[in-house]
């Protein structure tokens, strides 16, 4: 029946987070946000209306459906952002199966039984501007200004050669506790770059030996084994950062190694980074500074 059809603004909502639902379980269950959006816009058919901008705001209109109705998802347990990552859940993959529309009805109904329970109603969504309205905008806004500031660093980070990267990782292995007796002088490539141990002399397991790799191109499952090769003891971990990331068998290779071998990628680093950048020396905080940022986070 007629009534049964979505609304404009609706169907166009369906069918990104749909998309970008299917890119997120494409990509393993997890991706940066703008990484996320970006593909959303080379899939989906955006007409001049979906292309359009709030004259209030100024969002582009398809993006601001997604990034709203996204709140719904999160609500709904299908989806979790943090720190500019996006997080597809069991149950998001799961409600995959019912496709873009049925999909989007079950997350907005999680969501209303939410907003339900406080004392002040959201506003209606269809044909609002979207994204710039009580806490659902309020979470977009927050959902946002995270992704931005995650971009920054990127930026900052990949503007840093391997040797300045390099000392980022020292860096953040001192914050985190460790020793760092041995950091890779320039022109050594003998598979470590950084050692790190819980106690100055390396007595205490774990001991960790860090290989490191600043390029585009994702780490491979050769590179993996290489560093496996290197852990001779029991007491050896090892860690990989690549923030290129890594290809999908040098994943699984580390996860079923008998050994311990840790993978960091590039947004794994800026987590960790900004989780220890407080118990940092003010000399290695220089090395990629941070700066607190305080706002009112609504409950999710």
């Amino acid at each position: 029946m007629a009534k049964d059809k979505p609304s404009r603004s609706r169907e166009l909502a369906s069918r990104v987070i749909f998309a970008a639902f299917n890119i997120l379980k494409e990509k393993g269950g997890q991706a940066p946000g703008r990484e996320v959006v970006a593909e959303v816009e080379k899939r989906v058919e955006l007409d001049d209306w979906a292309k359009a901008t709030y004259e209030k705001s100024g969002y582009v209109r398809w993006q601001s459906m997604l990034h709203f109705y996204s709140i719904d998802c999160i609500k709904a347990g299908f989806l979790v952002k943090k720190k500019g990552v996006w997080y597809l859940t069991p149950e998001g993959e799961n409600a995959l199966k019912l496709g873009d529309v049925k999909m989007l009805h079950a997350a907005t109904a999680a969501y209303k039984a939410w907003s339900n329970q406080r004392e002040t109603p959201e506003p209606s969504e269809d044909e609002q501007d979207v994204g710039s309205e009580g806490q659902q905008g309020q979470e977009v806004i927050i959902h946002e200004m995270e992704q931005l500031a995650i971009e920054g660093l990127k930026n900052q980070i990949n503007q840093k050669n391997p040797y300045e990267f390099q000392e980022l990782i020292a860096a953040l292995l001192r914050g985190m506790g460790y020793y760092t007796p041995f950091v890779a002088p320039k022109g050594k490539d003998g598979g470590v770059d950084v050692i790190a141990y819980r106690d100055p002399l390396g007595t205490v397991s774990p001991r960790m030996k860090v290989q490191i790799k600043h390029r585009e191109v994702s780490a491979t499952v050769q590179e993996i084994r290489q560093l496996m090769g290197l852990l001779q003891t029991n007491g050896d971990v090892g860690i990989f950062v690549s923030s290129g990331g890594f290809t999908p068998d040098a994943k699984s290779t580390a996860r079923s190694s008998h050994v311990h071998v840790e993978l960091i990628d590039l947004d794994r680093f800026i987590s960790l980074w900004q989780d220890f950048y407080p118990k940092l020396s003010d000399e290695d905080k220089a090395l990629l500074s941070l700066v607190p940022i305080y706002f009112y986070a609504p409950p999710i």
